[in-house]
């Protein structure tokens, strides 16, 4: 008697929460269905739990790999984006062969392309996501969630040049020129066809030239020390 308390004592987080005892009296179907249930109803984070539940309770059942997938996908609408990716990426991990593994690189490209901001800030979800759409034109091109991937991903990189340019700008402005001429350079090679590479191309002649007054100024300096 006492080695069943111990071992329910030890297994406790699943059959108590901070409401009270948890009931597991529902079956693998019926939380399945209550999950489903509460996703159509947005209500996410009780659909979470439900799979969560089936998921554990049931790690063998046929509905645990869908509680996987629809785990991530409430965590997706919650614009949980974090937790979403993780879990988008554990069911690839676990299920590299499942039919749903282009929808789920496909989400993982969003959860990145939903938080691109503008390019004054943070470029890497817009290389994260741009890197997910990649890699499902490469691996799935015939794909239903493949046929936005190529829009997303100028978009991605409209992005990505943009953050560039305004850092070259910046250094500019502030006489970094060196380091203004190189990202104006990077632009013109990596992204050619951004509307930000003319820019930067119409840039570089002016930068090369400050580049030159710069150091012979410098030359000029150290002579006279």
């Amino acid at each position: 008697m006492a080695g069943l308390f111990l071992a329910l004592l030890i297994s406790g987080c699943g059959f108590f929460d901070d409401d009270g005892p948890r009931q597991m009296e529902k079956n693998a179907e019926q939380l399945a269905a209550e999950g489903a249930s509460e996703f159509m109803n947005e209500n996410y984070t009780a659909a979470i739990r439900s799979y969560t539940d089936l998921k554990d309770w049931y790690p063998f059942s046929k509905y645990a790999i869908l509680a996987e997938l629809k785990i991530a996908d409430a965590h997706f609408r919650l614009e949980e984006y974090d937790e979403a990716v993780l879990a988008y990426e554990d069911f690839e991990k676990l299920h590299p062969r499942n039919e749903a593994v282009p929808y789920v690189i496909h989400q993982t490209g969003l959860c990145w392309f939903n938080q691109i901001g503008t390019v004054d800030r943070d470029h890497a979800p817009a290389m994260n996501a741009m890197a997910q759409f990649r890699r499902l034109m490469e691996q799935f091109p015939q794909s239903e969630y493949a046929q936005d991937a190529p829009d997303n991903i100028e978009k991605c990189i409209n992005n990505i040049a943009g953050h560039e340019l305004y850092v070259a700008d910046f250094y500019l402005k502030t006489k970094k020129y060196k380091a203004a001429l190189k990202r104006y350079q990077y632009i013109v090679e990596f992204y050619p066809q951004a509307p930000q590479s003319q820019k930067a191309l119409e840039k570089i002649p002016e930068c090369t030239e400050l580049v030159k007054e710069a150091e012979l100024a410098k030359a000029e300096e150290e002579k006279e020390d």
